[in-house]
């Protein structure tokens, strides 16, 4: 896998091996983990998708963390309440192997975030960049992540009077108000 691209071919033009499109399915899995457990804020989980000393820059490195334990915290503080609602879709991935064991990634996020505390939706587009590394279980984890924005806006949702959060994951246990049928 050294040096190979996991998307359909190494860097020779070989077809991928079984191994390197494993490998990347393996990845694409933890990533899309690591948005759930963030949308779900499901802290516990999220722990297991980092190295004990991974890193992480998010906002192009506006907000730095050294260690799982500090990126979760953080995680948490600026994620946790039940007011904040999130929804973060990755694609578009490009891993890049390093060796058997590491790997490097590349993401398209677009995230919407509604804060009903603060009444506003925040929209963005950005790209992640991480590197992943498989440890001794066999496991996939990330090492560091971190995202540069391509684009962010707020609005306020106070100023469209009609608007209301009819759903949530927490405070209506995910259920519509909305009738249906």
């Amino acid at each position: 896998m050294t040096g190979s691209d996991a998307g359909g071919s190494g860097t020779n033009g070989e077809a991928a091996s079984l191994e390197d499109l494993l490998a990347l399915e393996s990845i694409r899995r933890l990533k899309y983990r690591y948005l759930r457990c963030l949308d779900t804020k499901d802290w516990d989980d999220i722990e297991g998708c980092f190295t004990d000393d991974a890193t992480a820059a998010y906002s192009g490195g506006k907000y730095t963390f050294e260690g799982r334990a500090a990126i979760v915290d953080f995680l948490k503080r600026s994620m946790g309440a039940e007011t904040f609602h999130s929804s973060h879709h990755a694609g578009h991935p490009e891993i890049r192997f390093d060796g058997p064991d590491r790997a490097r990634g590349t993401w398209k996020l677009d995230d919407v975030v509604i804060e009903t505390k603060f009444q506003i939706t925040i929209r963005g587009s950005a790209f992640y960049e991480d590197v992943y590394v498989r440890g001794g279980d066999g496991a996939w984890r990330i090492e560091h992540t971190g995202y540069k924005r391509v684009y962010e806006e707020i609005s306020s949702r106070a100023d469209i009077q009609s608007l209301k959060l009819t759903a949530s994951y927490w405070s209506t246990d995910g259920r519509s108000e909305l009738p249906a049928g």
